[in-house]
């Protein structure tokens, strides 16, 4: 799909997550037992589970979305339109992100449905997006008890007949075990940094400590525009000018 998919079926986007509670004392004791039992292959032998804690943002059984930005090609504008929802309730953030799932799947349906010359469908991409932000976001829609929408129902499905596109796949060229962080590709590709304020680690601090979502949100659009810029660097195609990005 990279190179004959057309831009306005690709649904860009990026999360941001965070610990479900900002400290492991939080934690029940259960869960916390959990926590231990979960994050036992990642630990250093002298590191407890309280001090892995900070890195409980990463797995959507101990973490929570915040943020959710958006990026997609609008033809009759010639933009790129970004944007992004956030939400200190979860449920509501999930339930507005399901929406825009929902409708710009249908907008691609109601494409090809004009479209008898190819068949037309949605896709959703994402920097390690088949291995963090489409299931985490999937995950924890399970678990607020927020309808699915078509695009994340992939349970079984084989990874071609998935409409996920992930611009780390794409740069592995078959190489399975590489990986790159978006901020790297952005480097070697002579690309704006997207970290030019704060960086992931920094999201739960500025969260919890700061309550700085608008900050969080900015940084999100900007991995959103970083990681269009990346995907039409690896189409081969030309950057779009400042004119060609509107923010909303």
């Amino acid at each position: 799909m990279l190179y004959d998919t057309p831009l306005e079926d690709i649904l860009f986007l990026d999360i941001e997550t965070v610990p479900e509670v900002y400290a492991y004392e939080d934690l029940e004791p259960h869960l916390q037992e959990l926590f231990a039992q979960k994050t036992a292959y990642r630990r250093k032998e002298d590191q407890s589970p309280g001090d892995f804690y900070e890195q409980a943002g990463i797995w959507a059984e101990f973490g929570k979305v915040i943020t959710v930005g958006f990026g997609a090609y609008s033809p009759t504008e010639q933009k790129w339109v970004i944007s992004s929802v956030s939400d200190a309730d979860e449920r509501r953030l999930l339930e507005k992100t399901a929406r825009i799932l929902r409708e710009f799947d249908q907008k691609v349906r109601e494409r090809d449905a004009r479209d008898s010359s190819r068949e037309r469908r949605a896709y959703l991409c994402a920097h390690n997006g088949k291995e963090f932000d489409f299931p985490f976001l999937a995950r924890r829609m399970l678990i607020r008890q927020v309808k699915l929408p078509d695009l994340l129902k992939v349970q079984g499905k084989k990874p071609w007949e998935t409409p996920f596109c992930d611009t780390l796949q794409l740069w592995r060229f078959g190489d399975y075990k590489h990986y790159v962080s978006l901020e790297l590709l952005a480097k070697i590709l002579g690309l704006e940094t997207p970290k030019n304020d704060i960086s992931g680690k920094d999201v739960a601090r500025v969260f919890y400590e700061e309550n700085d979502h608008a900050r969080i949100d900015r940084y999100c659009r900007q991995d959103v525009k970083t990681l269009i810029q990346v995907f039409l660097r690896m189409r081969e195609e030309a950057l779009p000018g400042p004119e060609e990005w509107a923010f909303r």
